[in-house]
């Protein structure tokens, strides 16, 4: 959800999540590395603008999610958020076939949802829905209901009121900067570590 003036923030708990993970470790996703010098260092930039209000030292990466997959397992299902290696070999394949060219994605503009700060994504010719299009029939994607593409700058430490952050967000000047897709990657991050790092399983080189 977005945030809304005059509400409040949701701060993350630093904790572990057992009552989400339940013993599970490899939490896995489709995504785009963020690899360009030039986004990074203004990523980097406006991450320090609000170190303030996020949580620090995140380890991940940035990055743009494509498709939210569930936790990595190589056995039968136990649990809804599970997602088998073939079905993974099923997203492979249909991604393979279909042949995707390399594309070009925008960052537009500084945002947040209640939980995190983010930058939005602008997919003029809509090839993340595509991708997406493609993915659903062989798995329910753990995600929010809505997507939107975008990168995340942080995670709140506290519930401080929203209007502090659309402030400081209004002050900001926006940057163009196009963000140049020639692979997509398949990978996870370790669940009991908040903020931690993605791990590269599988990438697809487009043409």
């Amino acid at each position: 959800m977005l945030l809304q003036a005059a509400t409040e923030l949701i701060a993350t708990e630093v904790r572990d999540y057992p009552e989400w993970h339940f013993g599970r470790s490899n939490y896995a996703l489709w995504y785009i590395d963020v690899d360009q010098p030039e986004l990074i260092e203004y990523l980097d930039e406006i991450q320090a603008q609000f170190s303030d209000l996020l949580l620090p030292n995140p380890q991940r990466q940035f990055h743009i999610t494509i498709f939210v997959c569930g936790f990595l397992t190589s056995t039968i299902k136990q649990y809804d958020d599970d997602f088998q290696i073939q079905q993974l070999q099923q997203h492979i394949e249909l991604i393979e076939a279909l042949q995707f060219a390399s594309f070009e994605l925008e960052i537009t503009q500084i945002d947040s949802f209640s939980s995190a700060l983010f930058l939005q994504i602008k997919d003029k010719d809509h090839v993340l829905a595509q991708i997406r299009q493609q993915l659903t029939p062989t798995s329910n994607e753990i995600a929010a209901l809505k997507y939107c593409p975008h990168i995340t700058l942080g995670l709140y430490r506290q519930a401080w009121q929203s209007d502090v952050v659309l402030e400081r967000i209004q002050r900001l000047p926006i940057k163009n900067i196009k963000i140049q897709v020639k692979k997509l990657t398949f990978g996870y991050y370790k669940a009991q570590i908040l903020q931690g790092l993605l791990y590269p399983y599988r990438q697809i080189e487009l043409g």
